[in-house]
């Protein structure tokens, strides 16, 4: 009996010195308590690692693309090689107060008709054209020198002074009087314009065809026809012939005896 006892206490001491039985946490674990909240218990966040250089991978911007060309929707802006577009308002002619534009060279549809340096005029010396004229700026520089020493000081106040020229007639690709057989008429070269009437700021409109016989009016008239002779080659008013009872006709045409006006 003693023998047995020795062999049990012998054999408690070698169960508790074995790693198994020492590494069992044989502490109850504690419940909480009924009717309180378990303290919640504090989240803890990991530190960042630090990367170093040498393991920090390369970021690298893509390589941006060439851009197309155009884009949907847009107009492509026009090459060196695009030519000038005519069009733009403004002077011509070189002369401040002779308005209007450009226009490309006009071709003829009968020999003899054309114009290789046009210009649409709408006001010359600060007085509008009641329909854009075309011409070239030789004879736009005549207008205006008539209007300017001819149109002007023959109406002096009268009215309020001058307000616009009422336009029969300026580029036209046709025969003198739209005779057949005739010869190229000045229209067709861009060399001529024909007046009908001169309007004045007060609204009163002195027609050739009405006014060349009227006592003031037709004063007036006469002196615009008179200046004309100089800065035009050619100048034909109401006693020239059938044609021309309604309005003035000017051109550049040049004579050896210098202007012809009737």
């Amino acid at each position: 009996m003693q023998c047995l006892r020795g062999y049990l206490g012998a054999l408690a001491l070698a169960v508790a010195a074995s790693p198994l039985w020492a590494s069992l946490d044989r502490s109850p674990i504690p419940q909480p308590r009924p009717g309180t909240i378990a303290p919640s218990t504090p989240v803890s966040v990991a530190p960042v690692a630090t990367i170093s250089a040498s393991a920090a991978p390369v970021l690298r911007s893509p390589i941006p693309q060439k851009r197309p060309r155009t884009f949907v929707g847009t107009t492509p802006a026009p090459s060196a090689a695009t030519p000038v577009s005519y069009g733009r308002a403004g002077s011509v002619c070189g002369i401040k107060d002779i308005r209007g534009r450009a226009r490309s060279a006009i071709p003829g549809k009968l020999g003899g008709c054309g114009v290789d340096a046009p210009v649409e005029v709408t006001e010359v010396a600060g007085v509008k054209l009641s329909t854009t004229a075309t011409m070239d700026c030789t004879t736009a520089k005549a207008l205006r020198t008539w209007v300017e020493k001819g149109v002007k000081p023959a109406v002096g106040r009268l009215g309020g002074g001058v307000s616009s020229l009422k336009v029969a007639a300026s580029y036209s690709c046709r025969t003198r009087n739209n005779q057949p057989g005739g010869k190229i008429s000045e229209h067709g070269k861009g060399r001529a314009i024909d007046i009908s009437a001169v309007t004045l700021n007060n609204g009163v409109s002195m027609s050739v065809l009405k006014g060349w016989n009227d006592p003031l009016q037709g004063k007036v008239l006469r002196k615009m026809h008179r200046a004309a002779c100089g800065p035009f080659g050619t100048v034909l008013g109401p006693e020239a012939d059938r044609y021309h009872k309604d309005h003035f006709h000017f051109d550049t045409a040049r004579y050896r005896s210098g202007s012809y006006c009737r």
